[in-house]
């Protein structure tokens, strides 16, 4: 099966955002360029040993997500950088529902991509970061028949106990997924002069987008 560069890139942009991610360890102590090294060869045999996350059956994914990614993704940041300046205006449970809809959100918009996974590997590209540093990129080609996609994961280091390396922004094809969502949601919080108003637009766009994506009225 010969994939074509757009399928291509919908794989790797399902990857990046994480979806199907198994087995992230509490590794404080790892690199970040092997974990992400680690992860992505788990996702790939995952997807391609689990029949019903590589149909895209969404509750499937999501409950893997739920139990295993979420708590190794900074998701409340990434969900932060992606709202801009109307996060701060947001009441708690508001912050909440967004970062609900934005995770269904990527969940639902990349989950068909799945059953194109056959025989991509990923590369991971030298690490360019001293050892103190507690911020780094980390770059990666996703390379199957065609030309290479190019992958990158930001990652910053947390401390305490059982602590490690955390996905908070995410790049592909030169696109950092934050800045494309960022863009989009201003447009809705924009809409609005008061800013709690316009957050809630936000969380009725996006719940409306979900349900459009799920195939229900």
């Amino acid at each position: 099966m010969t994939m074509t560069r757009r399928q291509l890139i919908e794989t790797a942009t399902l990857l990046a955002a994480g979806l199907g991610l198994p087995g992230w360890a509490l590794a404080a102590d790892e690199a970040p360029d092997a974990l992400v090294k680690r992860l992505s060869a788990e996702v790939l045999n995952t997807v391609r040993s689990d029949k019903s996350i590589k149909a895209g059956d969404v509750d499937r994914i999501m409950a893997l997500v739920d139990q295993l990614i979420m708590p190794h993704v900074n998701f409340r940041r990434m969900t932060a950088a992606a709202v801009g300046p109307g996060w701060r205006s947001a009441t708690p449970e508001q912050q909440k529902r967004l970062q609900e809809e934005f995770k269904q959100l990527l969940v639902r918009t990349y989950a068909g991509a799945l059953d194109q996974v056959v025989d991509q590997t990923v590369v991971v590209r030298p690490l360019r970061a001293a050892p103190e540093d507690k911020d780094v990129l980390v770059r990666t080609e996703v390379r199957g028949r065609g030309e290479p996609v190019q992958l990158d994961y930001r990652l910053e280091k947390t401390p305490g106990d059982g602590a490690g390396w955390k996905i908070y922004n995410l790049n592909v094809l030169g696109v950092w997924l934050v800045d494309t969502y960022r863009t989009q949601f201003a447009q809705e919080i924009n809409k609005e002069t008061d800013a709690r108003k316009g957050i809630d637009r936000l969380i009725e766009t996006l719940a409306a987008r979900n349900k459009s994506n799920a195939g229900t009225s």
